[in-house]
């Protein structure tokens, strides 16, 4: 059942999917819709699921669910990807491909290899300051709270030493 995404408990579980792209105004309008869609039908084991999404800096699908009524299954995540696999065909867009960094400069979001960022980090184009999306954090709190941080306090630190 899709519930508005701020009304999930702070420890529901977390997916984070990052476009290699922003999406386009018209993208986006379809991308909520077909969210919409897959989040009112999504069960595991035939209960549904209570979860909700939001779309950030019009390129990260953010998907949460509440775990207290029902928790996701293999099944129910596997349809998860194959609905995300069905997004990177419609919109021609990259999802699922965890090799590559989003980060802040500038005021803008950029979108680089990860071997690329990893040589921008020695070089000093980009530095521990610098602001990079965390997307291995797993729930909602950890989300509001460490997403968005310094690169120097994420998994990110490694290219800085």
């Amino acid at each position: 059942m899709l519930v508005p995404f701020q009304d999930l408990p702070a420890n529901s579980r977390l997916w984070i999917y990052q476009s290699d792209r922003k999406f386009s105004e018209d993208e986006l309008l379809k991308l909520q819709e077909a969210l919409n869609s897959f989040l009112n039908d999504w069960t595991a084991h035939g209960a549904s699921l209570n979860a909700g999404f939001e779309i950030k800096y019009e390129r990260f699908i953010v998907i949460g669910l509440d775990q207290s009524a029902s928790s996701a299954s293999g099944c129910s995540i596997d349809s998860q990807v194959r609905f995300i696999q069905q997004i990177e065909k419609e919109f021609d867009v990259v999802l699922l491909d965890k090799m590559n960094v989003t980060y802040i400069q500038n005021d803008r979001v950029h979108f680089k290899p990860l071997a690329d960022f990893k040589k921008m980090a020695k070089e000093g184009a980009v530095g521990k300051k610098t602001i990079v999306f965390n997307n291995l954090v797993n729930t909602k709190e950890e989300y509001l709270e460490f997403w968005e941080v310094p690169a120097i306090e994420s998994w990110h630190s490694r290219f800085f030493k």
